[in-house]
């Protein structure tokens, strides 16, 4: 186990197609999360920005983006960029400089104004970059793949459509009551039944959708919870950090092949299963220990495979996790109490932050209506491209 760093603050921006800039969003996140921990932005001595790529040059730098927004005042930058882990890595950055004595408070931005339809690459020709040879050789768009991952279920586990729709049923309900959430409706299996099909068996709404949102956490030492009379503050124990190992007996796009210096044999824990194993080594404790848990939900189908990447239950088991009411709110272990991606959309930066904003409200008992009674523990996970893995632990 590491040293644990305390969550003074946490705030967001709520999310949806709000027509403004990214900053704006960061900017009103972090002084939510500041006025949370009730301090002053004068007493911020790092800020850590998690990077988008979509934003031109600020977007690049967003560590000294949101720094110069909320007004310069001397603190260290760090800008971070991990794809769709971006989020988690920024904290990671936050707890090391906290646990090696750089900084004692630390301020963790990201924001995003997401383009309208899926994510697509950049134009021009670069034949280098596989994420835009799998868009102009396989034709893989993201619902094309979240699909080829459905299908997968369905040959391997016979999940169902059914089973899918249940997943967006169940997140639909917990965004509802989620102040934060784009989509805050209700919403029934038959109504996701009849939405269009996107890329087949995944419907309309089985995927999420892209977002505008903001997410920001103020961390510290334990010793500046002390200081600032926090007796007993949500903690961040663990964040897994891990890559592939080769060779890879299932392929994750975009990559269309696999490299490794030494040939080796499949290993034990596939690359998804090994990122919340190693979160469990550095926290001391296991999936039996939690009481709630966040997952990237990008598709219904996703979320059933973090089930079982999570340890909640064997391979080829989540679909009877979901139909046994497990995962829902008043289950044994909620999955996606916020209501998930289905209820938010990507704002890629923020979402593994805005993760970590639901487990400490959760933790603290301010979750309101979607409250998981008793909370002690809970994870994160999600899963960005290139062979970027991240998982937070937090307890109280």
């Amino acid at each position: 186990m590491t040293g644990e760093v305390a969550v003074l603050g946490a705030g967001m921006h709520p999310w949806g197609k709000w027509g403004r800039g990214f900053v704006e969003y960061g900017t009103k996140a972090a002084r939510a999360a500041l006025a949370d921990a009730g301090l002053e932005w004068s007493a911020i001595q790092s800020v850590v920005g998690a990077n988008t790529v979509r934003c031109g040059y600020p977007g690049q730098v967003a560590g000294a983006t949101f720094a110069k927004a909320l007004g310069w005042q001397g603190a260290r930058v760090t800008s971070v960029y991990a794809a769709c882990a971006s989020g988690a890595r920024a904290i990671d950055t936050a707890r090391a400089q906290i646990l090696s004595g750089m900084a004692d408070t630390v301020l963790v931005v990201g924001s995003d104004a997401a383009p309208k339809g899926f994510f697509a690459p950049a134009g021009g020709e670069r034949p280098d970059d596989p994420d835009w040879l799998r868009f102009r050789v396989l034709g893989a768009t993201n619902p094309a793949y979240f699909a080829l991952w459905a299908r997968r279920r369905m040959a391997l586990y016979g999940d169902t459509a059914e089973d899918f729709a249940r997943v967006k049923v169940k997140n639909a309900a917990a965004g509802a009551a989620n102040p934060y959430a784009r989509y805050r409706s209700p919403v029934t299996a038959e109504e996701v039944a009849a939405s269009p099909v996107v890329a087949d068996p995944l419907r309309l709404l089985d995927i999420c959708a892209t977002s505008d949102g903001a997410a920001a956490l103020v961390l510290g030492s334990m010793e500046t919870a002390r200081r600032l009379g926090m007796a007993r503050p949500v903690r961040v124990r663990a964040v897994s950090s891990v890559s592939p190992t080769h060779p890879r007996t299932a392929l994750d796009l975009p990559d269309i092949a696999t490299d490794s210096a030494p040939p080796g044999s499949p290993v034990p824990d596939p690359f998804r299963p090994s990122i919340a194993r190693a979160a469990y080594e550095e926290a001391g404790l296991g999936p039996e220990d939690l009481s709630l848990a966040e997952v990237y939900d990008l598709s219904t189908a996703l979320e059933l495979e973090w089930y079982e990447d999570l340890g909640l239950c064997a391979p080829g088991e989540g679909a009877k996790l979901l139909r046994e009411g497990a995962t829902a709110p008043g289950g044994r272990i909620p999955v996606n109490p916020s209501g998930g991606l289905a209820s938010f959309g990507e704002a890629v930066p923020a979402q593994a932050i805005a993760q970590v904003c639901e487990l400490t409200w959760q933790l603290r008992g301010q979750a309101g209506e979607r409250q998981v009674p008793g909370a002690r523990a809970g994870i994160t996970v999600n899963q960005g491209l290139f062979g970027h893995g991240s998982s937070v632990v937090a307890v109280r």
